[in-house]
């Protein structure tokens, strides 16, 4: 079985602790029951997540966050088939945004959009080795 990974950002819409507790916790429910690993880096002003697994179940997933009324802007920056899991001992890791390389301004000015596959993906890299697991 080939594995997809897809990382996506938004814009939170409603953002608070509650709202994130309640996507973690569907996430996690949703994704082991789906087969699916990632993490969803995320501050009061972005989402940026990493979904990988099987290609249907990856896309079904995203198709569900477009259509969630808590994200806005929902735009894919990597889509692609990896030889191996950056997440594989999480259904949905939370990173407060402590390896984040853009600044609110930067993010706001299209920092996202216009970065590297490498530099966005290097976000994720970092994130995986913070990993205490």
């Amino acid at each position: 079985m080939s594995l997809h990974q897809l990382i996506y950002t938004s814009r939170p819409f409603g953002y608070d602790t509650n709202v994130l507790a309640n996507i973690l916790a569907t996430s996690r429910s949703r994704n082991v029951r789906d087969d699916i690993t990632g993490a969803l880096i995320c501050r009061s002003d972005v989402f940026l997540q990493l979904l990988e697994g099987p290609r249907g179940k990856v896309e079904a997933t995203y198709e569900r966050i477009c259509a969630d009324d808590r994200h806005v802007d929902v735009t894919p920056l990597i889509s692609e088939t990896v030889p191996d899991r950056l997440f594989p001992d999480w259904a949905m890791k939370h990173d407060p945004a402590v390896s984040w390389l853009w600044s609110p301004v930067e993010v706001h000015m299209g920092a996202l959009h216009s970065a590297s596959k490498l530099a966005i993906r290097e976000v994720f890299v970092r994130s995986a080795q913070d990993d205490p697991s």
